[in-house]
């Protein structure tokens, strides 16, 4: 990959909004009575559709630091497939595709999401747009995903 000037030294203002408004999204969603790890599920899968790898890397790390297990992660893509997410985690994870794929209207989305409050729905489109965000940067950027 050609070298690039990082968008977060470039606009440091501007990464630093999108820095706190991480940290807001975070609060809200802790808030919102959801589970740490199922935040973490919601950042993962939307670095995967989006192939960010740098943030992939950053919070699958961070998912097995709080005691996510390896299966679980390795079979997120195909999560509907599988009975090893929760209900909560499910609705998570299907607002992370919705926000995620916002340019696809995905059938079943409010079926989906039916096992959450409104504010913890809320909360967590909070946390995928914010993901979807620093994917954005992380690849346009072309932040470097060392072996």
């Amino acid at each position: 990959m050609t070298t690039r000037t990082a968008l977060s030294s470039a606009v440091p203002d501007a990464y630093k909004t999108t820095l706190a408004l991480s940290e807001q999204a975070s609060r809200a969603a802790l808030e919102a009575g959801i589970d740490p790890l199922t935040v973490e599920l919601v950042r993962i899968r939307a670095s995967q559709i989006n192939g960010c790898g740098f943030c992939l890397r950053m919070h699958v790390r961070d998912a097995l630091a709080k005691g996510e297990s390896v299966d679980r992660i390795a079979v997120l893509p195909a999560w509907r497939e599988t009975g090893y997410f929760t209900p909560a985690e499910r609705a998570a994870l299907a607002i992370a595709e919705e926000i995620t794929h916002i340019d696809v209207r995905t059938p079943g989305v409010d079926d989906d999401t039916a096992t959450v409050s409104a504010q913890q729905a809320a909360a967590l489109r909070w946390v995928a747009v914010v993901i979807n965000a620093f994917n954005r940067i992380a690849i346009s950027s072309h932040y470097a995903v060392e072996a």
